[in-house]
């Protein structure tokens, strides 16, 4: 039975102080956990270069976003597992074991060897402590968004659990904030052979702060009077999912919330940080800077439409976040390259590219475990050229058997044919000079044309780089107008017995595979089609259909009495 609207005022009296603090220790131990989880996408670039080095470029920074995307991959089994321990035993304790098998795999992470050292063993073993981290990570938003949900006052429960919805950008945040203050420390030299690894290390300290946080709580008050009456859910997991009565609204809760909101969560702040990074060649240095900056101003906003979904309702704060996000995400990179890589945006709008070949000859371009010797054909050599250039390009088919062709504006540049020799591994000689000569045409082809290697420095604090911090701003904002308010819905369409279980779930494959994988995903979309806006359909695509998803079927829960335990 859904939880009842409550009559009246609110359910609970307003908290005490004790109880703020408990809901405090409860939020920045989630930070921390972020902090682990994120400081990994920080540094996916690095990360490829360590312990993808035998393949491809384009491929191992794939690879890395594969990698990173594997501790989401595994974010609903840790729901499963900790979500029906939390119904079970309580929210505590839970917390406890997973800021614990968090804290450990990331620190490992920083004593890892790499590729050079032990090849495909070192990818390996960083896959697996992502999926450790991943499971601890699904056992942690459902007890902590519970938790404070339990202890808030009925008419702030906005509020008070959009406190934690800040938690998980303060955990990013944290991660570029130590990223860039121990690189820059260091020096690029040191932080390229070793200095990466200290970001990692430190997080030992961070799990000590975290432990003697969590120890410091108290359990949830509905779940302990539930308990003293008898109430506490024997099989959570059956009730949760094997009864249609609330199967339903899990199912509700992913595909007409969770799913849009967790696309326009990594669009707004990861694939935004990996588009600066490896599509507009910005310094690594300043787009994490600009990225933070947007972060910091965005971050009130979350308390700010958590706090405005407690006066006119949840469910249209959420929607109008997504469908902001599907009208304007494309205008909005479009201006974004405009603004961080000008001579980019000039270049593309004035001298564009156009690879002619016939599409039988041209093999899959977003493949994670590509070497360069997997590309023989004139169209992947092609393709593969222009994508070591960043290059935004269109696609053009050729009758069977023609020979591919790279056109740069009114230049037209013949692709080889790649000869791999009878041993398989390298190219005969003929097929190398070819090659490297059809290379250097095309990067002096582009040069030409205007197409610059990486984009210009950016000056701190300039009227560029605030015109760049403003734009992600605004990706931010969408994130947080999504993101604020869900906290307090997901709880309030759940009861109590079954809460922890039945919104962990649908939250973590709304946010571990939708929004988790979109990186990966989006990068492989780019690179297989060429536009570099091209990979914006999958979170345009998903925040769309959660829309109307949630717009005709998902109803309204603010004012639900949440403490009832059936």
């Amino acid at each position: 039975m859904r939880p009842r609207p409550a009559a009246g005022p609110a359910a609970r009296a307003p908290l005490k102080g004790d109880e703020k603090k408990v809901i405090f220790a409860s939020s920045l131990g989630t930070v921390f956990e972020w902090y682990d989880f994120y400081l990994y996408g920080a540094l996916a670039a690095v990360i490829g270069r360590q312990f993808f080095a035998g393949l491809d470029p384009t491929a191992a920074f794939i690879a890395s976003l594969l990698a990173f995307a594997a501790g989401f991959f595994v974010r609903p089994f840790g729901a499963l597992v900790f979500g029906r321990l939390g119904d079970m035993i309580g929210r505590k304790y839970t917390f406890l074991v997973t800021i614990l098998i968090m804290g450990l795999s990331t620190f490992v992470v920083g004593l890892l060897p790499t590729y050079e050292s032990i090849g495909i063993a070192a990818p390996v073993m960083l896959v697996a402590l992502r999926l450790m981290q991943g499971l601890a990570l699904g056992g942690e938003y459902g007890g902590a968004a519970t938790y404070v949900a339990e202890h808030a006052p009925q008419n702030k429960r906005g509020a008070y659990t959009s406190w934690i919805q800040t938690t998980a950008t303060l955990g990013l945040f944290l991660s570029l904030v130590v990223v860039i203050g121990t690189r820059k420390l260091l020096g690029d030299a040191a932080w390229a052979d070793w200095g990466w690894r200290v970001p990692f290390l430190l997080s030992i300290g961070l799990l000590a702060v975290a432990v003697w946080v969590r120890l410091s709580m108290s359990e949830s008050p509905a779940f302990k009077r539930m308990k003293d009456e008898g109430r506490v859910s024997k099989a959570p997991l059956t009730e949760s999912f094997a009864r249609w009565g609330n199967l339903k609204y899990v199912l509700l809760a992913l595909f007409g919330l969770v799913a849009g909101q967790g696309v326009v969560w990594y669009s707004g702040q990861f694939y935004a940080l990996f588009f600066l990074t490896s599509t507009l060649q910005v310094d690594p240095t300043e787009a994490q800077l600009m990225v933070a900056a947007a972060l910091l101003l965005g971050t009130p906003f979350f308390v700010v439409f958590g706090t405005l979904s407690d006066r006119i309702g949840r469910k249209p704060i959420i929607l109008a976040g997504m469908l902001l996000a599907v009208l304007t995400y494309f205008s909005l990179f479009e201006a974004l390259t405009a603004a961080a890589n000008p001579e980019l945006a000039r270049a593309q709008a004035s001298v564009p590219i156009v690879v002619e070949a016939d599409p039988a000859t041209c093999s899959f371009q977003g493949s994670p475990i590509a070497r360069e010797i997997d590309f023989t054909s004139g169209c992947d050599i092609a393709k593969r050229t222009l994508a070591a250039h960043s290059a935004s390009y269109e696609n053009a088919a050729l009758p069977a058997g023609g020979t591919a062709t790279v056109k740069i504006g009114a230049r037209s540049i013949a692709a080889p044919v790649g000869v791999v020799a009878s041993s398989g591994h390298r190219f005969d000689e003929a097929s190398a000079r070819a090659i490297a000569g059809f290379r250097k045409n095309v990067a002096e082809s582009m040069k030409a044309a205007g197409y610059p290697t990486r984009a210009r420095p950016i000056d701190f604090m300039g009227a560029q780089w605030w015109h760049i911090v403003a734009l992600l701003w605004v990706l931010v904002l969408y994130v947080t107008g999504v993101y604020g308010p869900i906290a307090a819905m997901l709880v309030e369409l759940f009861p109590t017995r079954i809460r922890y279980t039945s919104m962990s779930l649908p939250y973590h494959i709304g946010n571990g595979w939708f929004g988790g994988l979109l990186p990966s995903v989006s990068f492989a979309m780019v690179a297989q089609n060429g536009n570099i806006y091209y990979g914006l359909w999958y979170p345009v695509v998903i925040a769309a259909l959660s829309f109307v998803v949630g717009l005709i079927f998902v109803r309204e829960t603010r004012g639900r009495d949440i403490y009832a335990a059936d």
